[in-house]
C-alpha cells in the first residue's frame, strides 16, 4: 500500500472546511500498525477537541454486547421478555393486530430488524417528529421511558425480522438490557468493557448537563447545544470522545482486542437501510458503506465498515487498505456525511 500523502489529506480537509455549511471538523487517519498516521482539523475545532460521537455510540454498544455473549451472559436469540419488564414490553410492537412484543429478541434490536419505530424521526399523525423541536434548539430529555411511551403510540414498521429499518429505540432498549445483565449503569458498563479496558483517556458518557467540554454541533447554520437531550440518550448516542480515542477504539474493535476477531464475520449479515437517515448496509451492530461498483470500477475500495453518527461523526475501517478513519464534521444536515464519505473513499483509493 502507498504511504499517506499528508499534504493531500490536509488539502482535502481544507475543502471540507471551505463549505459554508461546515463550521468545524476533525479527522484522523491511521493504518493498522500506526506506522502511518495523520490528523487534522478545520474551523473552530482543534485535533484534540472532544465532541459527541452521536450514533457511533452504537458501535460501543455492539462491543459490549459481543463481550457479554463471549462471557455466556447473553445470547442474540434471547427474548426481550427475559430482561425487560412488562411495563416496557406491554404494547411495544403490535403490527396489523398481532402483538409481537414478546417475540422480539436481542438480535432484532442490534440488527435493526425489530420493526420498532424510531422515536426520533418517526412522524406522528400531525406529521411532526421528535427531532423537529430539537433541531429548532428546544432542548429536552428523551430517556427510555419517554421514548418507549411515544413508540407505543406509533405504528411498527414491519413484523420482527422481516426487513431492516434504522431505529434509535432499538439501542435504548439494548442499553437497558446491558444494565440488567451486568447490574451496572450503562456508563459503568461502558467504562468496564471499553474505556478502562482500552485505557481511553478522553472518552466518556455524557451525563452532566453543565459539562461544556464537547464541541457543539450544527444544523444548517444553527449552532445546537442540547445538553438535556444528550445526557438522556446514553446507549443511543451519548458518548463523547476525540478523533484519536475513536481511532484507538476502532482498531480494538476490529483487531481482536475486545473480543475474538472471528466474530467480525458473523456481524456481516447485511440488509440495506434506506433514507432516512441514509443509504447503507446494516448487519449485526455494524454498518457498511454503500459503494456501487460503477462508482469506482478501476480502484474499488472494497468493504468500509464501522458506523455513522447523526452529527456528522464517523468511525470506519477499510480492510483493503488497512486504514482507520475517525472524526466528525459536526453537521446534522447530511452534507457533512457526504463530505466525510468522499474523503474516506478518495483516501482509500489513493492508498491502493
Amino acid at each position: 500500500m502507498k504511504e499517506l500523502n499528508h499534504k493531500k489529506l490536509s488539502t482535502a480537509l481544507e475543502k471540507i472546511g471551505a463549505d459554508k455549511h461546515i463550521f468545524s471538523a476533525v479527522i484522523k487517519v491511521e493504518n493498522g500498525d500506526a506506522s502511518q498516521s495523520w490528523i487534522g482539523s478545520t474551523g473552530s475545532m482543534k485535533p484534540t477537541d472532544q465532541y459527541f460521537v452521536a450514533s457511533v455510540t452504537k458501535l460501543y454498544v455492539s462491543a459490549i454486547i459481543i463481550q457479554l455473549i463471549e462471557e455466556g451472559i447473553l445470547k442474540l436469540e434471547d427474548k426481550l421478555s427475559k430482561y425487560l419488564s412488562d411495563s416496557i414490553l406491554d404494547g411495544l410492537h403490535i403490527y396489523k393486530g398481532v402483538d409481537y412484543s414478546r417475540e422480539l429478541n436481542v438480535r432484532h434490536l442490534i440488527s435493526n430488524t425489530s420493526g420498532i419505530p424510531d422515536y426520533f424521526f418517526h412522524k406522528d399523525q400531525s406529521g411532526k417528529t421528535a427531532a423537529d423541536d430539537l433541531l429548532l434548539g428546544n432542548d429536552q430529555a428523551w430517556p427510555l421511558e419517554k421514548s418507549i411511551g411515544l413508540v407505543k403510540q406509533l405504528k411498527p414498521n414491519f413484523k420482527p425480522g422481516a426487513k431492516a429499518a434504522y431505529s434509535d429505540s432499538n439501542y435504548q432498549l439494548l442499553g437497558k438490557i446491558i444494565e440488567v445483565v451486568t447490574n451496572l449503569s450503562f456508563s459503568e458498563a461502558l467504562d468496564k468493557y471499553v474505556v478502562s479496558k482500552l485505557g481511553l483517556q478522553n472518552t466518556y458518557l455524557y451525563r452532566d448537563i453543565k459539562d461544556l467540554a464537547p464541541a457543539p454541533f450544527y444544523y444548517e447554520e444553527k449552532k445546537l447545544w442540547l445538553p438535556a437531550y444528550m445526557a438522556s440518550i446514553g446507549p443511543e448516542g451519548g458518548v463523547v470522545s476525540t478523533a484519536s480515542d475513536q481511532n484507538f477504539f476502532l482498531k480494538a474493535f476490529f483487531s481482536g482486542a475486545l473480543f475474538p476477531k472471528e466474530r467480525i464475520e458473523e456481524l456481516k449479515q447485511w440488509r440495506m437501510i434506506f433514507p432516512p437517515p441514509g443509504l447503507f448496509y446494516f448487519g449485526i451492530g455494524l454498518e457498511k458503506l454503500f459503494i456501487p461498483w460503477f462508482f469506482s470500477p478501476f480502484k474499488y475500495p472494497g468493504e468500509i465498515l464501522g458506523f455513522w453518527g447523526q452529527t456528522g461523526s464517523f468511525s470506519f475501517y477499510s480492510p483493503k487498505s488497512d486504514l482507520f478513519f475517525s472524526g466528525t464534521t459536526n453537521q446534522i444536515n447530511g452534507r457533512g456525511h457526504r463530505k466525510a464519505a468522499s474523503f474516506i473513499i478518495n483516501t482509500i483509493k489513493a492508498a491502493l
